[in-house]
């Protein structure tokens, strides 16, 4: 998984169309369905620029969130800290979580568990998950679907022309892993008129709802519910990201 380095100082530019507010309201509402109470301490995992811990932590939340990309937590920093919030960020990485104790809930959002493409690693996250979640706290995550890596980003070339950033997405498919390797190029429009251009590389790998329902009940980890994102419909065929709903097992 990449460490993310330049790609940390583009996120929040090439995510503008994700509406983090109406996500956690959404995630909020499915705690409301499966949790017995509210969430009180939540761990965001894999947190990024911590757009998300912080709309929990508008919430009146206390959250944890955690990051392995030191860049990326620089700039979530920064942001709770523009916004008046207290969250605690913590540079690790989702198979090394390591927490001063237990938290009542967790969340893992925006296809984050795709960037670890090795299966082993997947289980060591999900058993991490596990330690740190209390019995019947409620761990809610979402995951590009095998749909969306074929079809979706497949081969495919994507171009983001923003005011100030050009962004070229070329990704590369192999169906036999179900991976994708993902070339970002970057040119920034400097205060001379001249481009700046940088690049990051990064893969995900595609995990069936078979392989990841598995590897969650081996971690102590029982699956609720899965979900089309967004919505509370069933995952269809075609569908590009699925939610899951986790609980930990009492």
């Amino acid at each position: 998984m990449s460490g993310y380095t330049c790609f940390a100082d583009y996120y929040d530019a090439l995510t503008g169309n994700v509406d983090y507010p109406a996500r956690a309201a959404y995630l909020l509402d499915l705690f409301g369905r499966y949790s017995i109470r509210p969430p009180r301490l939540l761990l965001d995992l894999a947190c990024g620029t911590g757009s998300m811990a912080c709309e929990f932590a508008k919430r009146g939340i206390e959250v944890i969130g955690v990051d392995s990309s030191a860049e990326m937590l620089l700039t979530a920093r920064e942001k709770a800290m523009e916004q008046g919030l207290d969250v605690l960020f913590l540079c690790q990485s989702m198979q090394q979580l390591d927490l001063y104790g237990t938290v009542d809930s967790a969340i893992c959002t925006l296809d984050s568990l795709n960037h670890i493409t090795e299966p082993e690693e997947v289980k060591k996250a999900l058993e991490r998950v596990s330690l740190f979640l209390e019995p019947g706290g409620i761990f809610l995550f979402d995951v590009n679907t095998p749909y969306k890596h074929e079809r979706v980003l497949g081969d495919h070339a994507f171009v983001y022309d923003l005011e100030e950033l050009f962004c070229v997405w070329q990704c590369g498919y192999d169906p036999g892993t179900r991976t994708v390797d993902i070339d970002l190029d970057f040119f920034e429009l400097m205060e001379d008129g001249r481009y700046l251009r940088l690049g990051e590389s990064f893969r995900e790998r595609a995990y069936t709802r078979e392989e990841l329902t598995e590897w969650l009940h081996q971690a102590g980890l029982e699956v609720l519910d899965v979900f089309e994102e967004m919505t509370m419909r069933e995952v269809r065929e075609d569908s590009q990201r699925a939610v899951y709903v986790v609980e930990k097992c009492r």
